[in-house]
Parts: C-alpha cells; structure tokens; sequence
C-alpha cells in the first residue's frame, strides 16, 4: 500500500522534468523542500518547514517593525536555500532578539543598535559574529527586495578581527597518525564505531552529513551529498579504505552509520556515540572535527589543490584551503618542491 502523503506536502515536475517539492499551509507561501523524499534529510527540512509555519501564523507584526521583517524573510527564497542547521541557528539567536525587541520600527534599527547588541554578546564572540550576521543577510534581502523592505543595512561597517583561535586553526585539535592507529586497533572493521571513523577520515564530512550519508547518496561508486551547513553539493570517489569497511559493514538500512536498529542516528547523538567511542581506545579531547582536520592537512600535504580541497570539503574561496595548506607538513611539500629548483636537466 502507498504510503500516505504528509500534510500540507505538495509536488510539482518543473518543464525540465525536475520533481520539486514544497510545503504549502493553504494558500500561503510555498517553502520549497530539498532532498530525496523518504530520506532523513527530506523529513526533517519537511518538519522544519511545517513548524516555521505554525510559529509564524502564532500571531501578526504591525507592519515595518522587526519581527514584521523576520517573518517575511522567513518566507522568501534567501531563507529556504540556507542549509537546515543554518536556519535553526538563526532562529535562535533571533527568538531572544524578537522578544524584546521585535515590536521596534526599522527606523530605530541602525548601526548603534547592532553595535549595542554585539557588545552585549561580547563575552561569547561566536555568538556575538553569528547576530551581526543574522542581521546582516535579513537587510540585505531586505534593501534589496523589490519594492525594498528597509532603506539600508544597518550593519554596514561592522566587521570582526579573526581570533588567535581561528588564524592558528586550532578550535578542534587534530588527530595524529598515534591517535588513527590507536582507534583503529581497538575498532577494527566490522564494528559500528569503525564504519563511522571511517566515514570522518575517507570523506571529510562533517557530523551532520557523516550521520546520513548512506547508498542512496552513491551512484558509480561517487558519493553526491548536499551538505547540511552549506547547502553545497560535494562529489567524493569512494576510497578503498572506505570500500572494505562498507563492505564489512554493520550498516544501517539507508545511511551507513545507523542505530543498532539500522535506523539513522540524529547528529546530537552521534557525536556522543563518536566520543563514548574515543574514550574506550584511550583517546580524549579529540572529536570527529579534528579527523575531518586530519583529513584537510593530509590532502594539502599530498598536494591537493585549492578547487579539489573545495570540492571535497564543501568549502568556497580560497580561505580555507590556503590555510590547511599553510598548517600543512611543510618538511614534506619542500622534499617534493625542493627539486623545482634544480637547474639539472636529469
């Protein structure tokens, strides 16, 4: 028996022959929703999207306000197309920010008052760069909305020196090749807490895509998977290491990495499930962060080039690759890069 389609869940086929689907609370706006439908990833960007709505029609903003803003921009194509981990964290740093001040008029929204709340924020930078940021993408649809929204962006100007954390890149610490060995001999394939070692250190995924990714992301033996942070869709060849330890499995019924009941594992729950696992072969401090690091410094060391780093990594620029070749072995770029040098034709 078909199952049942969700509420509010539309479908439509573009004149490119492309299914879309949307999510659509009468005749509202439509909220477009990525993904495979079935999948992890498309039940929870369809959760998403039907909650946003209920928060939403919980009550009306008089018009020109803050929370007025927010909630059209909540509706216009620059939010949907951010990843599903970027609106929610938007919406938290938004939820207290509406609740004192969301009956404000955009007039009395100027740099001073971003200013004010950056300052607010200063003991946690993170959060402070992350509400400047917030702000800074709702006024700039906003400017330039047709007809605009808001006169100008009032966060203009405002700008954050990177921290000594950021420049050394030392947030999450990488794992060395005593760490990798030490993991791997306590799970050797075949366990759970291999397949997902595995998946850190052959794909360089991030948590969020590393808890999903599975065989309906693999066609002729490349990965295709949209990342969750990003949005970015990142090609991966499946490595031989990777190969032998799907091959070994336990593998969910989707995803590779699942619950003893081969269902997806949410990402919360595998971080724990990675650092329970660490703690048992005697590493501490070290996270699956630090093997995708790992991963990073090995491809720079071996040469990887700026395009081929963001391909796989999910990254744009030229920033982050140019600094992981920087905190790169360098003794082993020289050996290779010692011999341009030479004037000897042999």
């Amino acid at each position: 028996m078909t199952r049942p389609r969700p509420p509010h869940l539309q479908r439509t086929v573009s004149r490119h022959g492309k299914t879309v689907w949307y999510v659509r609370f009468g005749r509202g706006p439509k909220v477009r929703i990525h993904g495979v439908y079935g999948t992890p990833e498309f039940e929870a960007a369809y959760q998403e999207a039907t909650s946003g709505k209920r928060a939403q029609g919980a009550g009306k903003a008089a018009r020109g306000t803050l929370e007025w803003l927010w909630m059209l921009y909540r509706q216009a194509d620059a939010w949907t197309a951010l990843s599903l981990a970027t609106r929610r964290q938007r919406e938290n740093i938004m939820r207290p920010v509406l609740k004192t001040a969301g009956a404000e008029p955009l007039s009395r929204i100027n740099k001073k008052a971003i200013e004010d709340g950056r300052k607010r924020r200063a003991a946690t930078p993170t959060q402070a760069k992350h509400f400047v940021t917030t702000m800074r993408q709702m006024f700039i649809w906003a400017v330039a909305a047709d007809p605009p929204l808001a006169r100008s962006d009032p966060t203009a100007g405002i700008t954050f020196k990177r921290s000594k954390k950021e420049d050394t890149n030392d947030g999450f610490p990488v794992w060395t090749d005593e760490d990798i060995e030490k993991y791997e001999r306590r799970w050797p394939r075949g366990t759970r807490e291999r397949v997902l070692f595995d998946i850190y250190q052959f794909t360089g995924l991030r948590r969020g895509d590393a808890s999903v990714v599975g065989k309906q992301h693999v066609r002729k033996g490349i990965i295709s998977i949209r990342t969750e942070k990003t949005g970015m869709l990142v090609t991966i060849p499946i490595l031989p290491e990777l190969q032998k330890t799907i091959n070994a499995g336990p593998l969910g019924e989707l995803s590779w990495f699942a619950r003893l009941d081969g269902k997806p594992m949410v990402k919360e729950a595998v971080g724990s499930f990675f650092a329970e696992a660490c703690k048992m072969a005697g590493i501490y401090g070290k996270s699956g962060h630090g093997v995708r690091k790992a991963a990073a410094t090995q491809a720079a060391e071996n040469e990887a080039t700026t395009a081929q780093m963001n391909s796989i990594f999910g990254w744009e620029g030229d920033a982050m690759a140019s600094l992981y070749t920087k905190s790169a072995n360098r003794t082993k770029i020289a050996a290779k890069a010692i011999k341009k040098l030479s004037r000897s034709k042999k």
